[in-house]
């Protein structure tokens, strides 16, 4: 049985002090031929570059070995004989928490020496039964690794931090011992309860901020917080060019119509069908948001209306780069990156009929047809972004 919630995962960081480069690394994938998610925690010991080169080793080995489904005990093995030794402390050490969610919703957590695994069922707190794993064989043996096992539920979700968040605060007055993993526990409750779809960004970052001020804004450690939420997807359809077959506009127009979702119309043509078919009136505005793109228009019924293929490429030159710190403007295409981060099911249904304007030699030499740019995009958001996304020819 297939699982039947999406999978969000995000995470926030903020840098030890001074730093330039955080001395935590989260890595996650999505493996599409297995309908997999897999994502990693890793601490490097220290902070600054050669934390980061520890923590970058250890969580790539993870990823790269769990996506192999080797057994968690070999997986520790290896990493850790693989660490490069600290010159000055004469140890190899970099902690690490792997999670591989597998289609049947079925999610393995695999922990060394991070704070233990967090995990809400809407606001309730859930303690995990850890089996403890000691190694027996090499230089490591006597470690002791953390595992559980279990299948979430809707409205689930499972944070997982570095040292950083539950010792901040350490020696002051009112956390002489730190935050402390049981804290940070009942302050994510609250923030659930609070508000009961809180995002997985929005949450992983609030724990960060949190921890940052125990620190008094001045962090003493690398602070990260990473959070998977399973919730029902937010679905978005994008529609792009005009049908191949004149007779295909009317069923085009009443998928849009029919859609149980947010709806982005691209290009003057296919709004126009839209229009047309469903006896719609578009108006046009007249603010230049943005100096490159036409302005967007309006429709009944249809969430954002754009320009084409130029807003299209525009699209995929800001995914190319964003990331949680990067502030969206108010033109087309960052709405449309914005709608874009918000849904989770993306399904591009995209015309095929030769749009005469794209064949014009006095256009600029990069402008791709349009298949070629909603590949592009659909490529960045799986991979990138773990969307799941549809393409559809018309």
């Amino acid at each position: 049985m297939n699982r039947d919630f999406y999978i969000e995962v995000n995470s926030q960081q903020r840098n030890y002090d001074g730093e330039r480069i955080s001395g935590d690394v989260f890595l996650y994938r999505y493996i599409k031929e297995e309908d997999r998610v897999i994502t990693v925690l890793s601490d490097g010991m220290g902070h600054g570059v050669k934390a980061n080169i520890l923590a970058t080793l250890t969580s790539t080995m993870a990823l790269n070995f769990t996506r192999e489904h080797k057994d968690s005990d070999r997986i520790a093995e290896i990493i850790m004989n693989t660490l490069p030794v600290c010159s000055e402390r004469k140890i190899s050490y970099s902690t690490f928490t792997i999670i591989d969610i597998e289609s049947t919703g079925r999610t393995s957590i695999l922990e060394y020496d991070n704070p233990s695994t967090i995990i809400l069922r809407g606001k309730e707190i859930i303690e995990p039964e850890w089996k403890l794993v000691s190694m027996e064989k090499g230089k490591h043996s006597g470690k002791v690794l953390k595992k559980f096992t279990f299948h979430p539920q809707k409205e689930d979700r499972i944070i997982v931090c570095s040292d950083g968040v539950t010792q901040s605060g350490m020696g002051s007055d009112s956390l002489p011992f730190g935050w402390e993993r049981d804290n940070v526990s009942s302050y994510a409750s609250m923030l659930v309860a609070g508000e009961n779809s809180i995002s997985a960004n929005v949450l992983a970052g609030k724990v960060v901020t949190m921890a940052h001020k125990n620190d008094a804004y001045r962090a003493r450690d690398d602070i990260s917080c990473a959070v998977i939420y399973f919730r029902d997807p937010r679905k978005l359809m994008i529609c792009t060019g005009p049908p191949y077959e004149k007779e295909k506009d009317k069923e085009l127009s009443s998928r849009v119509s029919e859609f149980g979702g947010k709806v982005i119309l691209c290009g003057g043509t296919t709004a126009d069908i839209v229009a047309r078919e469903l006896n719609r009136t578009i108006v046009d505005e007249l603010i230049f948001e943005d100096p490159d793109l036409p302005p967007e228009s309006f429709m009944q019924g249809i969430d954002l209306v754009t320009e084409g293929i130029l807003t299209l490429q525009k699209v995929n030159e800001i995914l190319k780069t964003y990331n949680n710190s990067v502030k969206l403007d108010k033109g087309p295409a960052d709405k449309i990156v914005k709608m874009l981060m918000e849904c989770d099911e993306i399904q591009f249904i995209v015309g095929t009929r030769i749009n005469i304007a794209h064949q014009d030699p006095n256009l600029p030499v990069d402008l791709e047809i349009r298949r070629t740019v909603v590949k592009r995009i659909a490529r960045l958001l799986e991979e990138k972004w773990l969307k799941k996304v549809t393409l559809e020819y018309i």
